[in-house]
């Protein structure tokens, strides 16, 4: 999805003082500026067309989720509505949705908390991304705040082939790190062309690093961070694992209402990639983690 925003990215000059409401409102305000929450670009066609999806078990929509429940399009709509602030009308059927920022900023902050527990335990982390060209910054900077903290960040079965099917056939990729990262590559195209890497839903990236993980004879990731597939993956296979969720991602609040999936913080996935650092920011005060 293409950003909403049009023209230069807007970026704060001065941030508030962290800590305390000033910080929280002055964010509240600017995830409704560059439409990370409140009124996002995500359509709401498309997301009622990704619940119907999901009501069906299709692989595109569970990304990786095997869910327990009876989720049909009607329940997925009351929880999308109850925990990411879409409306709830099942007659409002075009437009954009909404996203509630409040529930962004109180997911914000459980991510934080998790991210603070980790640090203190020093357990180590797996993370991976299927939005390299939005969120790979994001990441990074969590990576490098982890890894200064103790924590062993895990880079597994780098170079290793993932064969997936697309709408244009069957697809090699290689999964590599960016900085500690997980992204797909495709295998006809070299780092050096300066990609970050490809987009995708799917969970087998993070089942063939796990996979090569649990080969080596070492312990599995104590926490996943990343998005889509990444996290449900990871959570339908026992890890804890938590990131952000678009208003057309139902499956990561499934797995959250389902404890497979520790956090998912509703936002925009797809603005421009310097629209996330006030959100890194806060996350990495709320964590203690500043560098």
């Amino acid at each position: 999805m293409a950003s909403s925003c049009p023209g230069k990215p807007f970026i704060p000059r001065q941030l508030p003082r962290a800590g305390g409401p000033a910080e929280e409102e002055w964010l509240r305000e600017y995830l409704m500026r560059v439409r990370l929450a409140g009124a996002v670009a995500t359509g709401r066609e498309g997301s009622l067309r990704r619940y119907r999806q999901f009501a069906a078990r299709d692989p595109r929509a569970l990304l990786g989720l095997d869910p327990r429940g009876r989720w049909g399009v009607p329940e997925i709509l009351e929880l999308m509505a109850e925990r990411c602030g879409v409306r709830a009308d099942p007659s409002y059927t075009e437009g954009t949705d909404t996203i509630d920022p409040d529930r962004t900023l109180a997911a914000l902050r459980a991510f934080a908390g998790r991210l603070r527990e980790a640090a203190d335990r020093r357990i180590p982390v797996l993370i991976g991304t299927g939005h390299p060209h939005r969120l790979l910054e994001f990441y990074v900077t969590l990576a490098s705040a982890l890894s200064a903290a103790g924590c062993e960040v895990l880079t597994p079965a780098r170079g290793r082939r993932v064969d997936m099917t697309t709408r244009f056939g069957l697809r090699t990729h290689n999964l590599d790190y960016v900085r500690g990262v997980a992204t797909l590559r495709e295998a006809t195209s070299p780092r050096a062309g300066g990609e970050p890497g490809v987009h995708t839903h799917s969970p087998l990236p993070v089942r063939t690093a796990l996979a090569a993980l649990a080969e080596a004879g070492g312990p599995p990731p104590g926490l996943v961070i990343g998005d889509h597939g990444w996290v449900c993956g990871a959570g339908q296979l026992g890890c804890e694992a938590m990131g952000p969720a678009d208003a057309d991602d139902p499956a990561l609040f499934v797995g959250e209402a389902e404890g497979l999936v520790s956090v998912a913080v509703p936002l925009d996935d797809a603005v421009r990639s310097a629209y996330y650092r006030p959100l890194t920011r806060y996350v990495l005060n709320q964590a203690c983690l500043s560098q």
